[in-house]
């Protein structure tokens, strides 16, 4: 009865293998060959025909430890087409009404192309989406590109999930899943990486997806009630017996093959995951081509600016390694809006680990497709690249003149952070590093904007492949 029953639900789930086929057509691009996952990348290709800039920028890439990316082949299909499923349904969310998918959307990009999220209750999508009964969120919602990466370190932009990468061990808001002995090994073995230990917290946050009280997500005790309370609805209780879906009992059976009471919320995670990971990735833009030997892949303005990334403006102090990323945290002085982590302010790394030296602090930024993914910084405060670069041009500069008028909408402006103590508190918080006017020409910012453009890879302009056409609840894809 049990193999029978197996049988009919993996043959449910073959609706689903045009949107995977989708899915996985963006997994490889780059790979006209398809064996770009078969056989190792040389840490950096020959310049075939390159001149001395060439010569130059190929050494400071080198140096800054930028080599072609990494990625982890995607999972078994199974679960990332449950990964699909979960990342754009509803039902996940207490009051039903947000998905993974409403802050990271494919047509935004994998953000929501807001200065900071509006989560439950809010109407809309992307940048028209407005508060309603929602709330804003407290920072800006990062893109996700090549997150499944094996170099990724820590996410949230407080770095509150961790994984060590000597001993695999996790570090997270929820005590029970950290250290060397985690009370609840069972959720932690099914973990694939970090970004399976990031994606069980915005189904814990009040304000992202639990919703309002009266809801059962909601008025669970604590996380670990929180995340049964979710299993619930997606493959009941009672080894699937007593509520749930019928749609996600196939999907879960396929993906994993056990018991539904041997399912727990790390199976969730997993393949929320495995989708993010396996679709929301790009490995052929200019850059890449270029670090892989080909030197006309940049353009003469890309190429001066990769030379004043890497060079001159020092950029890559913290912008480096394959993500051009170091995972850690900095002070750049960065404006603040939003409701912040705690009365209109937010310290960042500090919140989390009450160091003074963590003060204002926050996560380095992934730059892989940065030109689709504004606004930018921690508080979305940026609405261009251009004026990013005018920020670090002079932080202290930047950071007292604040121009409000960029973010575009009323709601957003009224937010902004005016207080003279507070900014210069920020301003006094800045890694050495950021602390000189670099003093670049406009002709020179101009180039440094074209180097980050030429991080974008084409493939990532176009992501609606990746959305499903509909979900196993049975609720809108479209707020």
């Amino acid at each position: 009865m049990i193999a029978e029953k197996r049988s009919r639900n993996r043959l449910q789930t073959a609706s689903l293998a045009p949107l995977l086929a989708a899915a996985f057509s963006l997994a490889f691009w780059g790979c006209s060959d398809g064996s770009q996952n078969d056989q190792p990348t040389p840490p950096l290709g020959p310049l075939l025909l390159g001149n001395a800039q060439d010569m130059q920028l190929m050494g400071a890439i080198q140096a800054a430890g930028v080599v072609p990316l990494d990625l982890p082949a995607p999972e078994d299909p199974a679960i990332v087409a449950l990964g699909q499923a979960l990342f754009f349904d509803k039902e996940l969310s207490g009051d039903r009404n947000i998905s993974c998918a409403t802050c990271h959307h494919p047509a935004n990009t994998t953000t929501d192309q807001l200065p900071t999220s509006i989560g439950a209750g809010g109407s809309g999508s992307g940048s028209v989406r407005s508060l309603a009964s929602g709330t804003m969120i407290a920072r800006n919602a990062p893109a996700l590109f090549h997150l499944g990466a094996a170099t990724t370190g820590a996410l949230f932009w407080d770095g509150r999930v961790s994984q060590n990468p000597a001993t695999g061990f996790y570090t997270t808001p929820e005590s029970a899943l950290n250290g060397s002995s985690p009370t609840r090994s069972d959720i932690t073995a099914v973990l694939s990486g970090v970004l399976s230990a990031q994606a069980l917290f915005p189904l814990t946050s009040d304000h992202e997806m639990r919703g309002q009280p009266g809801n059962e997500i909601r008025d669970a005790a604590e996380n670990q009630a929180t995340w049964a309370a979710i299993m619930a609805r997606l493959v009941g209780t009672s080894n699937g017996t007593v509520g749930g879906l019928a749609a996600y009992r196939a999907l879960f059976d396929a993906a994993y093959g056990l018991n539904y009471d041997d399912l727990n919320i790390g199976h969730v995670a997993r393949a929320i995951a495995a989708f993010e990971s396996a679709v929301y990735r790009g490995t052929d833009s200019p850059f890449d081509r270029y670090i892989r030997g080909d030197v006309l892949a940049l353009t003469p303005e890309a190429r001066r600016g990769g030379l004043i990334f890497f060079g001159r403006a020092g950029c890559a102090n913290c912008h480096n390694g394959p993500a051009l990323s170091d995972f850690q945290f900095h002070g750049i002085a960065a404006p603040q809006l939003g409701p912040g982590v705690a009365a209109g302010d937010d310290r960042g790394r500090f919140e989390q680990t009450g160091l003074a030296a963590d003060m204002y602090t926050f996560r380095t930024p992934p730059l892989r497709n940065v030109e689709l993914t504004a606004p930018y910084t921690h508080a979305g405060a940026y609405a261009s690249l251009e004026a990013v670069v005018r920020h670090y041009n002079n932080t202290a500069q930047a950071a007292r003149n604040y121009d409000a008028s960029q973010l575009g909408r009323a709601d957003y402006i009224a937010t902004v952070d005016t207080d003279p103590a507070r900014i210069e508190a920020r301003i006094a918080a800045r890694d050495p590093r950021v602390q000189n006017p670099l003093r670049l020409n406009p002709g020179q910012q101009a180039d440094l904007v074209a180097f980050l453009r030429s991080l974008t890879d084409p493939g990532a302009r176009d992501l609606s492949a990746t959305a499903p056409a509909s979900v196993p609840s049975g609720l809108t894809l479209v707020d």
